[in-house]
């Protein structure tokens, strides 16, 4: 297994190692301009960094004008991330570089009604897996992080009531893998994670909306380029109450929550009714695929009300984007629903230049995401 090492990084280095692992800069004079560092000052840091062997110098990068400089880049041997995203019946596993390119993912099946100890234990043993498996010789793992289908207090790193998952309310989630791992330590919702890595998919969008859309539902919010988590609450739409001619209990409690009529599991228990039994809400996509009317129905019927409680917030926040994800976002009806309510209840001027799409970033989008956030608590 990859040996575990705390990246030995001070003062303005993580910032540098930063700039380059995130691709805004490849040359000493673009860490200059973007750090606001003197020059001087960023060649004696980039010099330890390379003595470190955390960034290598080779080639030649874009010339401004003069002789063209040599381009900098995180050394393959700098180190690894270790990122989850953990869903109610299965985890997605990564091991990522630090530049948060994907060395290896690997989805497994996992119930997250086992219990946080259990299931925090067998995903460590699945990281451990993954690094003996795939991590190149001699290159330490720096951090671990994983996505968490509820609520989570961003000061603690604790779940905080959440949805379907017992034993879970409380529980000091980063606390157990940071004495795992005596490690930086990423615990973070999971549409905030999506939200994150899927930013990255639309280029010269500073404001998004994205909603995750699977066996609950989620909403990561991005404000100027940057994940707004609020006191750990911003986004979740979950529990918002929808107007319906019936009523349904949920999860937490009060009745007529979004999540009780549109989430996956909701779906699920309503074609469930009508004699369509299906296993997980991808399922439903199939169904709605081959046009079985009552999965469309109840597709259509699930996209009104999370676009009519997303009328409010795009009025109140003006997003550039409102990307859908999730295991349902691949039902056309659900995205096509969502757009008909939000651009006939809003106004004009907050629609006019919105778009209201499925999410481009893939199946992988939170661990990205996820390695994104982690990079930071490392450097």
């Amino acid at each position: 297994m990859s040996g575990k090492e705390r990246l030995p990084v001070t003062g303005a280095q993580g910032g540098l190692l930063r700039l380059v692992a995130t691709g805004q800069a490849e040359s000493r004079a673009e860490l200059a301009r973007l750090s606001g560092l003197a020059a001087s000052s960023v060649s004696l840091r980039v010099e330890e960094l390379l003595e470190a062997r955390l960034l290598v110098e080779e080639g030649s990068g874009t010339s401004r004008g003069g002789r063209r400089p040599r381009r900098l880049r995180l050394a393959p041997s700098a180190g690894l991330l270790a990122v989850a995203d953990l869903g109610a019946h299965h985890v997605r596993l990564g091991l990522l570089d630090l530049s948060g390119r994907p060395l290896a993912v690997e989805e497994r099946a996992c119930d997250i009604t086992a219990g946080p100890e259990t299931v925090l234990d067998w995903m460590a043993d699945a990281f451990d897996d993954l690094l003996r498996t795939h991590a190149p010789p001699g290159v330490p793992l720096r951090g671990v992080g994983t996505g968490i289908p509820g609520p989570v207090d961003p000061a603690s790193g604790r779940v905080v009531g959440p949805s379907r998952m017992p034993g879970w309310n409380n529980y000091p989630v980063a606390d157990q893998l940071g004495a795992r791992y005596d490690l930086p330590v990423l615990v973070e919702n999971d549409a905030n994670l999506m939200a994150v890595g899927e930013a990255r998919s639309w280029p010269g969008s500073d404001n998004l909306m994205v909603l995750k859309a699977g066996t609950g539902i989620g909403c990561g919010v991005i404000v100027n380029g940057r994940l707004h988590r609020g006191r750990g609450a911003a986004g979740d739409i979950s529990h918002v109450r929808v107007r319906t001619d019936s009523s349904i209990m949920c999860a937490c409690g009060h009745p007529d929550c979004l999540e009780a009529y549109a989430s996956g599991a909701a779906l699920m228990a309503a074609l469930a009714e009508v004699g369509v039994a299906v296993d997980r809400p991808a399922d439903i996509v199939g169904l709605v695929n081959d046009a079985v009317p009552e999965a469309t129905s109840q597709v259509r019927n699930a996209g009104r009300l999370i676009g009519e409680v997303l009328t409010v917030l795009v009025n109140f926040f003006n997003p550039d984007v409102i990307a859908v994800g999730g295991s349902l976002s691949a039902a056309e009806p659900l995205i096509a629903a969502i757009r008909a309510a939000v651009y006939e209840r809003c106004l004009p001027l907050a629609t006019r230049d919105l778009e209201i799409a499925a999410a481009r970033a893939g199946q992988d989008s939170a661990l990205l995401g996820a390695g994104a956030l982690l990079l930071d608590a490392v450097l």
